[in-house]
């Protein structure tokens, strides 16, 4: 993996990168954040710079979709269902984690849902921080719930 730093209007990212695709992107310091000592930095890598550009439109309002090579290799058959039906959701909207384990086929697993969910490695192109409580509210976030709320804001998701 090689990753490059980005400052981004909500704190430094670190973003990821394999031969494959984007692998991570993570706000520097979040929970579950791998321990990257090893990884080279690498800036020119082709991924990273269509990230980071694509990252830069999504923060100035004219970008609402993300268009880059994925690697979900960073997690299990289950989490990689969990993070592909993350993907479904359209900016400015939501979902619970009850309907995202509806979404996988496994209606009960709410609590396995949201774990999943936490270890999203690529947080804000796989948007874990659209996926509310089930009354709506705002819960968990990686990143923080004052991201979290940020996020949904700059996508007219929380009016």
């Amino acid at each position: 993996m090689e990753i490059a730093r980005w400052g981004s209007p909500l704190g430094t990212i670190i973003l990821g990168a394999t031969s494959k695709g984007l692998a991570g992107l993570w706000f520097d310091g979040q929970r579950h954040q791998p321990d990257m000592r090893g990884w080279p930095e690498n800036p020119g890598h082709p991924v990273l710079q269509q990230a980071i550009a694509q990252l830069q439109e999504y923060f100035d309002g004219t970008r609402t979709r993300f268009d880059l090579p994925l690697d979900l290799g960073l997690g299990t058959s289950f989490q990689q269902s969990v993070w592909n039906a993350l993907l479904a959701i359209p900016c400015g909207d939501t979902s619970s984690y009850s309907l995202i384990g509806q979404r996988i086929g496994k209606p009960a697993a709410s609590r396995a849902v949201g774990a999943a969910i936490g270890r999203n490695p690529l947080s804000i192109v796989v948007p874990c921080h659209r996926v509310l409580g089930s009354g709506g509210q705002l819960t968990g976030y990686a990143g923080g719930l004052d991201r979290k709320t940020a996020l949904l804001k700059l996508e007219r998701a929380l009016m």
